[in-house]
């Protein structure tokens, strides 16, 4: 140990559904509700209830509106939330590394069969 911190993750968005959900609105602009639903493959009610908890956090902005007739939500990242995704893939990339690294230290090479034979 080098007495260094782990890196924080972030214990808004770390839960899979809600780091699936961030990192799919990363990758656009702006997603309508049900898009997000779909890629995620929850419930309506679960995108409302990780859309509320993102919402409060400031890492998701929720835009109501009308196709035609129809009343639609969309949903798109702050810059908050891109900064927090951001943060979070980079903590988890350094628990990777350290694991990595901590693997590596502690492998032993397996012995050569035939050099055993060899003697």
């Amino acid at each position: 140990m080098t007495g260094t911190n782990p890196p924080t993750l972030d214990p808004t968005i770390h839960h899979p559904t809600r780091l699936t959900m961030t990192a799919f609105l990363a990758g656009c602009a702006e997603a309508e509700f049900a898009t997000v639903r779909d890629y995620c493959e929850i419930s309506d009610a679960s995108v409302s209830r990780i859309v509320t908890a993102l919402e409060q956090a400031g890492y998701v902005h929720v835009r109501k509106g009308y196709l035609g007739r129809r009343p639609r939500t969309w949903l798109s990242l702050t810059s908050q939330g891109r900064a927090a995704l951001d943060r979070h893939l980079a903590a988890l990339q350094a628990l990777a590394a350290t694991a990595h690294r901590a693997g590596t230290r502690t492998e032993q090479p397996e012995p050569d069969p035939a050099a055993h034979h060899q003697r």
